[in-house]
């Protein structure tokens, strides 16, 4: 169902924009239609008229511009093809315009601009839903656009290497925006957003992409769940953000020497809930990121479920399940504003004779060869040996070199996620 704002965006137009009251026109764009080329419909249409194309395969040697509010509808599943070429296959200039229904496809790479198949720059309310980009540079680029919906999209990159590969969706400097169920394959990052606000992401599929399936920088109070990030070059990076609420996501078989399911860097009062890790190298890496909670997440058959670095302070790590990762923490912070209480380790090895449902001995998740392959990676070989079993039993024991303050002090005996 559309969003609301658009429903009554429709209304808006037909009544109070038509000249003399009248209803808005329809315009069909085809080979034996009156009008068969899409910028002079575009050009005869009237604020708020509709632009029905019907199929057919349209080779612009300019970019079609959109300059009043419009709805440009495809049927049949028409085709904007690029050829190769390195301008843009359409440009959204003005507010409340509406774009569903096309394929854009085959756009060359250009190393001097960041040219998109489809942009949208200092506008208001575009709803861009149920198109398909295949080949393109950038495909739906955003800058300074304020309140937007970019819904039910199909888009497929061939890009081999990141220092000539664009985005699938790019936003910079926006806000109010909801991305939401869009299937999103062979691009630089998935989703990346620069300094936007105030902004949902939500229901997509970000996989195989070279670097991040989801990139924010310098963006606040935003929000995303329900998404799955699978075999990107690490899932998603959160990074000198605030207030980012991340919950109900789902982080997979994000392999790679530095690959992570969910990287933190600089982030403040963040909200990180509910979600899947499953089998990426690390988890979550965090750097510098204070008076963050997780919560209920599940880390399961990761290299290492957390690897928490310098800088972090206030942050909270509670009723969580580790399940079987070769490392549940790593981490040289020793202080006691972190806490990591309550949490379920498949690894602990306590009692519950007061049958509470938690340990009656604290749990030390971070391991002493944790720390060894931090320091030499090569000396992962030794895993499974018996000399590092006595190695890590000793160190619990007597805590040297991990963290001494670094401990669940309630472990659960049973997983509750």
């Amino acid at each position: 169902m559309k969003n609301l704002k658009y429903i009554l965006f429709v209304g808006w137009c037909a009544f109070w924009l038509s000249p003399n009251g009248a209803r808005a026109a329809t315009w069909r764009v085809c080979a034996d239609c009156p009008v068969a080329e899409l910028q002079e419909a575009i050009e005869r249409a009237a604020p708020c008229d509709t632009v029905r194309v019907e199929g057919g395969v349209w080779t612009p040697d300019t970019t079609v511009v959109i300059d009043k509010p419009l709805v440009l509808l495809g049927v049949n599943e028409p085709v904007i093809d690029g050829q190769g070429g390195k301008h843009e296959l359409m440009r959204i200039a003005a507010h409340q315009v509406e774009v569903a229904g096309f394929t854009f496809r085959n756009m060359g790479v250009n190393f001097l601009e960041d040219v998109a198949a489809l942009r949208a720059e200092e506008v208001r309310e575009v709803y861009i839903h149920h198109n398909r980009f295949l080949n393109t540079f950038f495909a739906i680029y955003l800058a300074h656009v304020r309140g937007g919906e970019i819904a039910h999209n199909d888009i497929r990159g061939q890009a081999v290497e990141e220092n000539n590969s664009g985005n699938a969706i790019h936003a910079w400097y926006c806000s109010d925006l909801w991305i939401h169920h869009n299937d999103l394959a062979g691009h630089r990052d998935g989703i990346y957003f620069e300094f936007v606000d105030h902004s949902r992401i939500t229901d997509n599929y970000s996989h195989d992409q070279l670097r991040y399936g989801l990139h924010f920088m310098f963006s606040d109070d935003d929000v995303y769940y329900h998404n799955t990030f699978e075999r990107n070059g690490a899932g998603v990076a959160v990074m000198f953000s605030r207030r980012i609420d991340m919950w109900q996501n789902r982080f997979l078989h994000n392999w790679g020497g530095a690959s992570f399911g969910l990287l933190l860097k600089e982030i403040y009062d963040a909200e990180i809930r509910d979600n899947v890790f499953l089998k990426n190298t690390v988890g979550i890496f965090v750097e510098g990121s204070n008076r963050v909670t997780y919560t209920r997440n599940r880390f399961e058959r990761n290299g290492w479920a957390v690897k928490m670095n310098g800088g972090c302070l206030d942050n909270a790590i509670t009723h969580n399940a580790f399940l079987y990762n070769t490392f549940d923490l790593a981490t040289q912070i020793d202080n006691e504003s972190n806490t990591y209480d309550e949490n379920y380790w498949s690894e602990y090895a306590g009692y519950d004779l007061d049958r509470d449902g938690f340990g009656d001995v604290p749990h030390r998740p971070v391991k002493l060869f944790a720390w060894v392959v931090q320091e030499t990676p090569e000396a992962v070989v030794l895993l499974r040996s018996l000399f590092i079993d006595i190695l890590n039993f000793s160190e619990k024991v007597s805590p040297v070199l991990t963290p001494a303050t670094v401990e669940d002090r309630r472990p659960l005996m049973w997983p509750t996620t």
